[in-house]
């Protein structure tokens, strides 16, 4: 994954409402920007600024079906970031690992 679509990844997933967005899409294949808006209050225009940060982000993609946008999930970036975290997570585990030994043996 390209450095700039991770940091358009976790600032997409930073939001509440873009996060409950992708649990829906994750439940249901593919959703009108409607649908997606009921559980928000909020306003087509502002579901319709969130829907474009998850599009550029990669999470999601949006077709037109007559007057419909049908959004639908793209898992693969989650995917991705998760790797990252993970990647990241054995590093630190590591190190906390050997600090942990390191205080335990010098301390009396």
């Amino acid at each position: 994954m390209v450095k700039s679509q991770l940091n358009e990844v976790f600032a997409a997933l930073a939001d509440p409402t873009r996060r409950a967005m992708l649990a829906d899409l994750a439940r249901v294949p593919s959703l009108t920007a409607g649908q997606l808006a009921e559980p928000h209050s909020m306003t087509l225009p502002a579901i319709s600024k969130h829907l474009a940060v998850l599009e550029r982000a990669g999470l999601l993609t949006r077709t037109r079906r007559g007057r419909h946008q049908i959004c639908s999930l793209n898992p693969r970036p989650l995917r991705e970031a998760a790797d990252w975290l993970s990647r990241h997570e054995r590093f630190w585990t590591e190190r906390v690992d050997a600090l942990h030994d390191y205080l335990v043996k010098e301390t009396p």
